[in-house]
């Protein structure tokens, strides 16, 4: 029979085995040292209180194991997310920093630089072809102070009802990658006027580099009933700009320079006006309700106010602008001498005496502007009726006298040019016929055809000495080149098939340097081609942009009667294009000589 063993049971030990889950670090003293229930030792002297202690101890670590674990868990969670958050942080300043020192300047759109469309210059009031910027460097600006403040450095709000303001550094040069903005703002119901006092900056007749421009913003409370100008107005160069009076009582005056070369600026002053007492300067014309012209652009056969005011009654005007002198002797002059003549002049004269006789031709009190090839403001001398490279006699500018000029026919012209640049006090000269066969020469000078002397040496030495060339006739061994037509083919595909095939350039009634130049302007006329006058239109525009050349090398102007022709055809049609009628006929020859003018 087996043994069996006394099984004791100690129920407070069962109690104290069983399985709790607690955190030992919320544990008082009290519980850690409370007395446990005693219980009988076992046979190997181990009590099972001892047991349970062992047991105890070995969960207890456990447990701190598994604490420690999750704790360092935990906190490499928290370094993460703390990383995280710093980084965003970071991110959030910088872009709102970026944001508050970027260049831009208040209440400007967000291109600071206007775009280079169709802009009116100083050069020409109306719009020419746009341009592109030649530097693409950010223009800075300084900050702008409002009305009260010292008189800003560059830009600002204006809103007293008289001030003055200039250029950056003024009147030193400006510096470069300059934007400035002025704001000028007067009483409700009041206009602007703006004078520019003195004005040099760099540019061409496009303002392709530096450049002022002036924009006629609406304004509150207006009470002229002409609508603010639609576009910038922008101008550059030496040549001072004409008074500007706005509709509205809001004008914002921009000015640009590029990164390159400088000049010394501007001084403008402005004041308060009221729309009816709109004025311009002596030497400028008044039209549109405020418009200011310079006298250069009046009777240039072109429309520059919308009422026509400035091309009418041109027909005496132009009386003193050359045209025919057929007297034995007589006299001319630039306009307004001895006054400064008008800018974007170019006037013809045509002495013509009776066959047999020269013409001596005289300058008194002669000052152009000046420039080392005459490129500008010039006098041009020709030995025929034309205008031609092979009938140039000479051409002149500055302040010295030309010398005595002598025909070799009896038909001489001169031909004055001036730019919108810088004008000067222009000249005055006489003429004079004398019969060719009455003037002798001694034995010692050989007689030209016209009855001038020269050397005997001058004969026959390659060199034309005599104006009509007879020094050079009848000469063998001796080589020299022949004066060439300055004639050549008519490429302008829109003036092909006109009744002539040769013109000359460059243009000088236009200012265009070649057919190339030509054809480009000639583009924006191609699409008016479905007009039903389209046809009368492409006779007029080609014969002034693509003129006939004559035989000797110079130009004919198209007649009077084409011009009146087309304008009686189109300016209906471009009317309903919103497009005035461009040209003054009035100022073309009224002729039907084929010597004079042209009907193609």
């Amino acid at each position: 029979m087996k043994d069996f063993t006394e099984i004791v049971l100690c129920p407070e030990a069962l109690d104290h085995s069983k399985t709790e889950f607690c955190n030992p670090a919320f544990e008082g003293e009290e519980l850690r040292a409370a007395p446990s229930t005693e219980c009988p030792a076992d046979e190997d002297g181990s009590s099972p209180a001892s047991q349970r202690d062992g047991r105890g101890r070995q969960l207890w670590g456990q447990a701190g194991w598994r604490f420690r674990a999750d704790f360092k868990f935990t906190w490499l969670c928290v370094a993460l997310m703390g990383t995280v958050l710093i980084f965003l942080i970071a991110l959030l300043l910088g872009i709102v920093i970026h944001q508050l020192t970027s260049p831009q300047p208040p209440g400007a759109p967000a291109a600071a630089l206007p775009a280079h469309g169709a802009a009116t210059t100083a050069a020409a009031p109306t719009q020419r072809a746009p341009t592109a910027p030649r530097t693409t460097a950010t223009p800075t600006q300084s900050r702008l102070p409002t009305a009260g403040t010292a008189a800003p450095a560059c830009g600002g709000t204006l809103r007293s009802p008289e001030g003055s303001f200039s250029s950056p550094n003024y009147p030193s040069p400006y510096p470069p990658d300059s934007l400035c903005i002025w704001r000028i703002e007067v009483s409700p119901g009041l206009a602007i006027q703006l004078k520019m006092e003195t004005f040099s900056v760099e540019g061409t007749a496009s303002c392709l580099f530096d450049r002022v421009e002036l924009y006629e913003e609406q304004g509150a409370g207006s009470a002229d009933p002409a609508p603010v100008r639609g576009g910038p107005t922008r101008f550059c160069g030496s040549v001072v700009p004409p008074t500007f009076n706005t509709n509205s009582n809001q004008l914002r005056v921009t000015f640009v320079s590029d990164s390159s070369v400088g000049a010394p600026g501007f001084s403008a002053h402005y004041r308060a006006v009221a729309p009816s007492d709109k004025s311009c300067a002596w030497n400028e014309h008044l039209c549109d309700q405020g418009l200011c012209l310079h006298l250069g652009f009046v009777c240039d056969g072109f429309h520059d106010c919308t009422d026509k005011s400035d091309e009418a009654n041109c027909s005496l005007k132009h009386k003193e602008c050359g045209g025919p002198l057929t007297a034995l002797e007589g006299h001319f002059s630039t306009p307004n001498h001895p006054q400064p003549y008008p800018h974007q002049q170019l006037c013809l004269w045509q002495i013509l005496v009776p066959v047999g006789h020269v013409i001596d031709l005289h300058f008194h009190n002669f000052s152009l502007e000046m420039h080392e090839d005459c490129s500008f403001d010039f006098v041009e001398v020709h030995d025929s009726a034309g205008t031609g490279a092979a009938s140039l006699m000479g051409r002149f500018c500055g302040h010295q006298l030309p010398p005595i000029l002598t025909s070799s026919r009896h038909v001489m012209t001169v031909l004055f040019v001036a730019d919108e640049g810088v004008a000067d006090d222009g000249f005055f000269a006489t003429y004079q016929a004398r019969n060719a066969t009455e003037k002798t020469c001694s034995p010692a000078e050989f007689s030209c055809g016209n009855g001038e002397c020269r050397a005997l040496e001058s004969v026959c030495d390659g060199w034309h000495d005599c104006p009509d060339g007879t020094d050079e006739l009848n000469c063998t061994g001796v080589s020299y080149p022949a004066f060439g037509s300055a004639c050549e083919p008519v490429q302008v595909e829109m003036c092909l098939g006109l009744g002539y095939n040769a013109t000359s350039f460059p243009n000088i009634w236009l200012a265009i340097p070649d057919q190339e130049g030509a054809a480009e302007v000639l583009q924006d006329y191609q699409t008016l081609m479905e007009l039903a006058c389209y046809q009368h239109l492409r006779l007029l525009i080609c014969s002034l942009f693509v003129p006939k050349c004559t035989p000797d090398g110079g130009v004919l102007q198209p007649c009077r009667a084409v011009c009146l022709a087309a304008e009686l055809r189109c300016q209906q049609s471009l009317g309903l294009l919103g497009i005035l009628w461009p040209i003054n006929c009035n100022i073309l020859p009224d002729s039907n000589d084929p010597i004079e003018c042209f009907q193609p």
